[in-house]
């Protein structure tokens, strides 16, 4: 199938409005309110159609991770089947990862050719494998976790005494203050819905974890948000402002966007040091999924051990987002990501080996507080047989 890139050209009063009326229906059934861009009644308005078909699942989305190399190897046939044989109905696919590279080839001209690789082959007959599954697609692109881009153009990073600011897993960050860092991940987005995704799920949309101890020690540009708020402020604008522009450049393209967020930002005002406002960046996006594994978060709710206790972890937070998401006037479609793997490192006695029952204590947990959309993850793609994904039924 050839994935047309067009115009619609028409009045914005008969055919776009017909478009706008439609869509925002769809949204409404799926729980999700979006503002679309109010254009002069005879303003010619572009429209894009991929020319793929994929119905927003009617019962919400329950899907799994999956890399580059999975979508475009031998793995992918077995997470067909796994979806084929289930209720899980969506892939969250790699299409900028975690270093930075696309994961299949643009074309030799295109800006990004230099950082691609080519894991997925063929993205034409993936789009078409999925749509025959009636999978639906979300495309997952890492924002400002980028050791390619930070290495290629130091200038959009941060500098320490000259160099390249890494972490301790020698993972390099760009700066989320400058525009031209947003429009370089806002053009791959648009690349993606070009090719048929129905969602665009941005990553690592934050800091670096523990930057408010190295903000004033590390060199970098602030762009536009050199006056005004402290550090603290300036770093939650700019992360929120990147959603806010990323969402309203898609608009044309018919996708949702979504993004994950540390589970804890629920729980706080703010996270000070990576710039994540758990309500400010839910009011500017279609989706919101808290990363909310259990062996993710230190004794928290009460619970000593949270790995331990993945049933009431996972309902303490829902209770805890469903009242941050309740105090807002258009909240997002909750989808969390809960935890298909087992967290060894973690120690005797501070792990469980997650199989069935772990995972579909999460999904209940989840179920019972409201919130029927949820992601698995597993870094490896390789996922619990025999879960029942519909615990309630």
């Amino acid at each position: 199938m050839l994935c047309l890139f067009g115009l619609i050209i028409g009045t914005f009063s008969v055919q776009a409005e017909s478009v706008e009326s439609n869509k925002a229906r769809d949204h409404q059934q799926k729980g999700i309110t979006k503002n679309f861009l109010e254009l002069p009644e005879n303003m010619v308005r572009f429209e894009f159609n991929s020319g793929y078909s994929f119905p927003y699942p009617e019962d919400g989305v329950r899907g799994v991770y999956v890399t580059g190399n999975s979508a475009g190897g031998q793995r992918f046939n077995s997470l067909l089947e796994l979806l084929d044989s289930t209720d899980l109905n969506s892939m969250v696919i790699d299409i900028k990862d975690d270093h930075g590279y696309l994961t299949y080839r643009p074309d030799e001209q295109s800006p990004f050719y230099n950082i691609s690789q080519n894991f997925i082959g063929d993205t034409e007959k993936l789009m078409e494998t999925l749509e025959e599954y009636e999978i639906y697609p979300i495309a997952r692109i890492v924002v400002f976790k980028d050791t390619v881009l930070a290495e290629k153009r130091p200038d959009l990073s941060f500098l320490d005494d000259g160099e390249v600011w890494k972490n301790g897993r020698g993972e390099a960050f760009v700066n989320p203050f400058l525009k031209e860092v947003w429009d370089y991940n806002v053009d791959i987005a648009k690349k993606a819905a070009q090719m048929g995704f129905k969602e665009i799920q941005f990553d690592y949309v934050r800091f670096p974890e523990g930057f408010e101890r190295r903000d004033e020690i590390l060199k970098y540009e602030v762009g536009e948000y050199l006056d005004g708020d402290d550090n603290v402020q300036k770093r939650v604008q700019a992360v929120t402002d990147f959603v806010a522009y990323a969402r309203e450049q898609l608009e044309a393209y018919h996708v949702d966007v979504s993004v994950d967020i540390f589970g804890y930002s629920a729980t706080i005002s703010e996270a000070p040091g990576i710039g994540q406002n758990f309500s400010k960046i839910s009011e500017n996006v279609d989706v919101i999924s808290s990363m909310i594994y259990p062996s993710h978060w230190t004794p928290y709710f009460g619970i000593d051990k949270p790995d331990l206790y993945p049933y009431e972890l996972t309902t303490e937070y829902a209770k805890v987002e469903n009242k941050v998401l309740g105090a807002l006037d258009n909240p997002p479609v909750s989808r969390p990501w809960i935890q298909d793997f087992t967290a060894s490192w973690l120690g005797a006695g501070n792990y469980k080996r997650y199989g069935k029952k772990e995972v579909e204590e999460q999904i209940r947990a989840l179920n019972e507080q409201g919130i029927d959309e949820f992601l698995l993850w597993n870094a490896t793609n390789r996922y619990t047989k025999g879960v029942n994904y519909k615990p309630l039924e």
